[in-house]
C-alpha cells in the first residue's frame, strides 16, 4: 500500500520560496522520544494527589534529576523550550511549602507576563488551602500589598520590584525573610549584559538580607540552552558548586527549518525588499492557511509595523475576520491591555501574534504551528528559544527571515555555519564599578555594611569600595561599619536595573484623552520627538509635542504611510586608558570613554519603499554616558595612498563593518554597540575609530573585541569583499542605526584599510 504524505499548511509557501530563490537553506529536526522517570514515593501525600489530579503520572528524566538536585545544591536546569522546566522548580517548592507551613518561597521572573503565567500554572494544582501564591509587581494594587506580605507563602515578582519594593523595605517582609526556604530564578539566560550585572548584585543583596533574618535559602535557576550555565549561575548568585541539569528528557516535535532571504530589488546597490513587508506577507499567508503563528521582531516599532502591514494585507484581500485575529504584543502597553492579549493568546482566539522577545520566554501561549524570527535576534540561544515555539500536532515550521543587515546577509552566504553555530556564553560583570557601587549604597541603606562579615556575599573588595564611597561623601564609616551619610535617602530609586531610565514619558492620545503607554525617558528624544511617527497596537500616531519637563508626549492619529528615523551627533572623550598594544599595524587601546549624543533632526520615509520624503530639524538636549571602548589610531603605513577626500568615508565604513560582525565574537547584537570614526580626534590628533559598549558602564563586549581584534578585522574584510554591491549597501557597510544616516561611506576605501591592517598582522 502506498504511503500518503500529509501536506503541511506551509508547503505552498516553501515551494514558492524554492522557485524564486528566497528559500536559501532548509533543514530538519527529527522528533524525539520522551525519557521518563517515576514520581518519587516519598513526596508529600497532598502533592501526589495534586499530580494525579493534573494527570501527571510520570516525570521527564530531567524533572526527576532536578528534584533530587534541589535538596543538595544550587541547581540550574537548562533544557529546550516547552520541556517542562517549570515543574523542575515547582515540585521542590510545593514539597517544601506542604512539609513546613511556615516556609516561604520567592519566584523571580524577568517579565510580568511570565509571573502571571506561572500563577495560573500553580493554581492548576488545586492546592488552594496550603499554597497561597501572589504576584507582587508594579501592577499590584496598593491596597492588596499589605495582605500579600502577611498571607502569601509563595511570592512571584521581578528583579526590579525586589530591588526597589522589597529589599529596601525588608522589615515589612520580616515573615518572608525569616522563613525563606527557596528562591527560584527563571529564564536565567536573560540576565546577561547590563541587566544581568544588576540582577547579580540584587541577588547578593537578597542573600545578605535573608542571612540577617537567619535563613539561607536554596537557589534554583532555569534557563534556555547556553554554553556556560554553571558559570552564569555562579556569577548571578555568588555561589559555587552549582549543579547543571542539561539532558532534556521531554519529547520533541519534528521541525522544519527555513532560512529565507527577501529578493534583491536593485542589483547595483544590492537593496532588498523590506524585511517588514516580507514578514507581513508570510504571516498573512500562514494565517490564511490556518497556522497558529508567532512572529518575533527586535524592536517595538518593528512589531507595530509588521502587525499593521499584516492586517492591511488581510483586509486588502477581503478577509477582515482573519485580520481581527492578528495582534501585536510588546512592553509599554497598560496592564489591562497585556492581560487581554494574553487571554486571547491562551484561548486560541488569536491566530497570529507579532512580538518582541517579551514572548520569547516561557509563557504558555498554547500550541503553535509556526515561529518566524525576523532578522537575527543577536544570539543563537535566543533564536533557538524562539524556534522552539513551533511544534503543534507533532510538527512545526521555524523560519529565519534575513534582513539587509550585514550580519544577516553574512549568514545567508554561509548558511551551514549559521545553522551549526553553537549557543553562546552569557557575559556579565557584577563588579563593574558603575553598576556595583550604587548597589553597595543600596545595601548600606538596607543595613550597615560590615566588610569583615559581608565580604563573603558582597565580594572581597567590599571594604575598598565602601571606603571609596565614603571618600565621595555617600557613605560614612562608624565603628568599622559603613552606613548612608544621609539616612533619609532612598538610593534604590536612582538605580535602574535595565538600560532604560527609571523615569518615563507618558504617551497621550489628545484626540481621545487617553494614555496609550509609556516610553523610557532616555529613549524619548529619539522615539517621541516632535514630528515622530509613533505606533501603538497597530495604529500610527504623530507626535505633536514632546514636553520633557512634564514627562509627556502628545500624539494624535496618523493616517499617512510614513515613518521616521532620527539623525544624531555623537562625540567621544577618552577618560581612562586600561590597556594598549600594537596589532594589525595600528595602536590599539582599551579603556573608558564618555559618549555624548544629541538628536539634531529626523527623516520621514515612505513605508515599504523607504523613500526619503523630507528632513526636519530638532532642538533637543544633549545626553551622555561613560562606557567601555576600544579605539585604534591609523597611520600612513596602513592608510597608504588613500586620498584625503575618501578617508572619512573609508573610516566610517570600516567602523560599520566591524560593528556588524562583532556579534560573531561576543554574546550581543549590533544594537548593543556604538561607534565613531574621525579623521582627526582631538585627543589622538590622528585618524581614529572608536567602538564602544552601548550601555553605561559597559559589560565586556568591546573587551572581547580588543582581545580578538585580528579576528574582528578578518571578519569585517570578508563581509565587505563578499558583497556584490558596487558602492556599499545595507548588507555590508550601511547601518540601520547610523546617526549620520550612512553618510559618508566608502566601501572600496574600507576594503583598502582592512586589507592594509591584515597585511601588517
Amino acid at each position: 500500500m502506498a504511503t500518503i504524505r500529509t501536506r503541511e499548511p506551509w508547503t505552498g509557501l516553501l515551494d514558492d520560496g524554492r522557485a524564486d530563490g528566497r528559500l536559501v537553506r532548509e533543514a530538519f529536526e527529527g522528533a524525539r522520544e520522551a525519557r521518563l522517570a517515576d514520581v518519587p514515593r516519598d513526596l508529600h501525600p497532598r502533592l501526589h494527589e495534586a499530580l494525579d489530579a493534573a494527570g501527571i503520572e510520570r516525570l521527564y528524566a530531567h524533572q526527576a534529576a532536578a528534584l533530587e538536585s534541589a535538596w543538595a545544591a544550587t541547581t540550574i536546569v537548562t533544557t529546550g523550550t516547552a520541556s517542562g522546566k517549570s515543574l523542575c522548580f515547582q515540585l521542590p517548592t510545593l514539597e517544601t511549602l506542604l512539609a513546613d507551613r511556615r516556609a516561604r518561597a520567592l519566584y523571580l521572573y524577568p517579565t510580568k507576563a511570565l509571573a502571571q503565567d506561572q500563577a495560573r500554572s500553580l493554581h492548576r494544582f488545586g492546592l488552594h488551602r496550603e499554597i497561597r501564591p501572589a504576584i507582587y509587581d508594579g501592577d499590584t494594587p496598593r491596597e492588596e500589598r499589605a495582605q500579600i506580605r502577611r498571607r502569601a507563602n509563595l511570592v512571584l515578582t521581578n528583579p526590579d520590584m525586589l530591588h526597589v519594593g522589597v529589599l529596601p523595605h525588608h522589615a515589612r517582609w520580616a515573615e518572608l525573610f525569616a522563613n525563606l526556604a527557596l528562591v527560584v530564578v527563571d529564564e536565567a539566560h536573560v540576565y546577561r549584559g547590563v541587566f544581568g550585572s544588576h540582577v547579580a548584585n540584587v541577588l547578593r543583596r537578597l542573600r545578605r538580607i535573608a542571612g540577617a533574618y537567619g535563613t539561607t535559602p536554596r537557589l534554583l535557576l532555569a534557563s534556555a540552552t547556553i554554553a556556560n550555565p554553571a558559570e552564569l549561575a555562579e556569577r548571578l548568585t555568588g555561589l559555587d558548586d552549582v549543579r547543571v541539569i542539561g539532558e532534556d528528557g521531554s519529547p520533541g516535535s519534528r521541525r522544519q527549518i527555513a532560512m529565507w532571504n527577501p529578493p534583491v530589488e536593485d542589483e547595483a546597490h544590492q537593496t532588498r525588499r523590506s524585511v517588514l513587508a516580507e514578514a507581513a506577507e508570510m504571516l498573512a499567508r500562514l494565517v490564511r492557511e490556518g497556522s497558529r503563528t508567532i512572529c518575533f521582531m527586535k524592536s517595538r516599532k518593528g512589531v507595530e509595523l509588521v502587525a499593521k502591514l499584516t492586517v492591511d494585507e488581510l483586509e486588502r484581500t477581503g478577509e477582515p475576520g482573519l485580520a481581527a485575529r492578528v495582534a501585536p504584543y510588546r512592553a509599554g502597553y497598560t496592564p489591562q491591555q497585556r492581560r487581554e492579549l494574553e487571554a486571547r493568546l491562551t484561548s486560541g482566539e488569536l491566530l497570529a501574534v507579532v512580538t518582541t522577545d517579551a514572548l520569547e520566554l516561557g509563557i504558555d501561549i498554547g500550541a503553535l504551528d509556526a515561529a518566524i524570527c525576523v532578522t537575527f535576534p543577536g544570539t543563537v540561544a535566543s533564536l533557538r528559544q524562539m524556534w522552539g515555539r513551533a511544534g503543534r500536532r507533532g510538527r512545526g515550521l521555524a523560519v529565519y527571515v534575513a534582513g539587509e543587515d550585514a550580519l544577516d546577509q553574512f549568514f545567508c552566504r554561509h548558511p551551514d555555519e549559521f545553522l551549526d553555530r553553537a549557543v553562546e556564553a552569557a557575559i556579565l560583570e557584577h563588579e563593574n564599578e558603575q553598576i556595583h557601587l550604587p548597589h553597595l549604597v543600596c545595601a548600606a541603606h538596607e543595613g550597615p555594611i560590615d566588610p569583615d562579615v559581608d565580604a563573603a556575599i558582597l565580594g572581597p573588595r567590599v571594604r575598598a569600595h565602601c571606603e571609596a564611597l565614603a571618600a565621595q561623601g555617600t557613605l560614612v564609616e562608624r565603628r568599622g561599619r559603613f552606613t548612608l551619610r544621609a539616612p533619609e535617602d532612598f538610593p534604590a530609586a536612582r538605580v535602574s536595573l535595565r538600560s532604560a531610565s527609571p523615569e518615563s514619558v507618558a504617551v497621550v492620545d489628545v484626540s481621545q484623552g487617553e494614555v496609550l503607554g509609556s516610553v523610557e525617558l532616555t529613549r524619548a528624544c529619539s522615539t517621541v520627538h516632535d514630528g515622530a511617527a509613533y505606533l501603538h497596537l497597530g495604529r500610527s500616531y504623530e507626535v505633536r509635542e514632546l514636553d520633557l519637563q512634564a514627562r509627556r508626549a502628545l500624539v494624535e492619529p496618523l493616517r499617512d504611510d510614513w515613518y521616521t528615523q532620527p539623525k544624531r551627533e555623537i562625540d567621544t572623550e577618552i577618560e581612562r586608558l586600561l590597556d594598549r598594544r600594537t596589532l594589525c599595524g595600528v595602536e590599539l587601546s582599551f579603556g573608558l570613554v564618555t559618549v555624548s549624543e544629541q538628536v539634531l533632526a529626523f527623516q520621514r520615509k515612505r513605508l515599504g519603499t523607504r523613500e526619503v520624503l523630507d528632513m526636519q530639524a530638532l532642538d533637543l538636549p544633549r545626553t551622555e554616558f561613560t562606557t567601555q571602548a576600544l579605539w585604534y589610531e591609523l597611520g600612513d603605513d596602513v592608510l597608504g595612498e588613500l586620498p584625503f577626500e575618501v578617508l572619512l568615508g573609508a573610516l566610517h565604513a570600516t567602523e560599520h563593518a566591524q560593528i556588524a560582525v562583532l556579534p560573531l565574537l561576543a554574546m550581543c547584537d549590533r544594537w548593543d554597540i556604538g561607534g565613531l570614526s574621525t579623521n582627526a580626534h582631538p585627543q589622538t590628533a590622528r585618524p581614529t575609530i572608536f567602538i564602544y559598549d552601548g550601555h553605561p558602564g559597559g559589560v565586556g563586549i568591546t573587551r572581547q573585541a580588543f582581545l580578538r581584534f585580528d579576528e574582528l578585522c578578518a571578519d569585517a574584510r570578508a563581509l565587505i569583499a563578499e558583497c556584490r554591491c558596487t558602492g556599499g549597501c545595507p548588507s555590508c557597510v550601511q547601518s540601520p542605526k547610523c546617526g549620520n544616516l550612512n553618510e559618508p561611506l566608502s566601501k572600496d576605501g574600507a576594503l583598502t584599510v582592512l586589507e592594509g591592517m591584515l597585511a601588517a598582522t
